[in-house]
């Protein structure tokens, strides 16, 4: 995730959003997902989802290496899931991307650190409130997964409408 924010130092913002590769990542396997299994190449990928192409095979590369896409040589080849549409998650995607889903440091599971300012993290109020946001970014990123995304399950299409996670869970 890109940092992003009103401070005159980026590093110490703590506003993130889905960087460009993250979104054209999850864009371009959309897209596979949607394929129903016919490789694509970079090329057409790149054309129907509007994403630059020397940008895609960067991503593409990335995603091969990750084994969530698979691909094939030759003029028939191109780029196809290398599992089922509802084993990728969202979550996965984005970690792959953008790194920790956390807004802090000190709030992330897999990539905790120390805050250099904080005197008594068991006592911040900071780490508490960033750790429940991390939680309910993951649970949704975790349970989203592209086959969710492509048949617009109730779960995503109710998120839209301003839904909470936890009634949006109920469907």
């Amino acid at each position: 995730m890109s940092i992003v924010g009103g401070c005159d130092d980026a590093a110490n913002s703590w506003i993130r959003i889905l960087s460009q590769r993250g979104r054209y990542a999850l864009k371009a396997l959309l897209h596979l997902g949607r394929s129903g299994g016919e490789p694509r190449g970079v090329t057409v990928i790149a054309a129907s989802e509007q994403i630059p192409r020397k940008f895609l095979e960067s991503i593409m590369s990335a995603l091969r290496r990750a084994e969530l896409v698979e691909s094939t040589r030759g003029w028939t080849g191109g780029y196809r899931l290398a599992k089922p549409a509802d084993l990728i998650t969202f979550g996965e995607v984005v970690r792959l991307t953008d790194g920790p889903l956390a807004l802090l440091p000190c709030a992330s599971r897999n990539f905790y650190k120390r805050c250099d300012d904080c005197a008594d993290e068991a006592a911040c109020a900071l780490r508490r409130v960033m750790a429940s946001v991390r939680n309910q970014v993951a649970e949704i990123l975790d349970r989203t997964t592209l086959a969710d995304a492509i048949a617009g399950s109730p779960a995503s299409r109710s998120l839209l409408d301003g839904e909470t996670v936890e009634s949006a869970a109920g469907d």
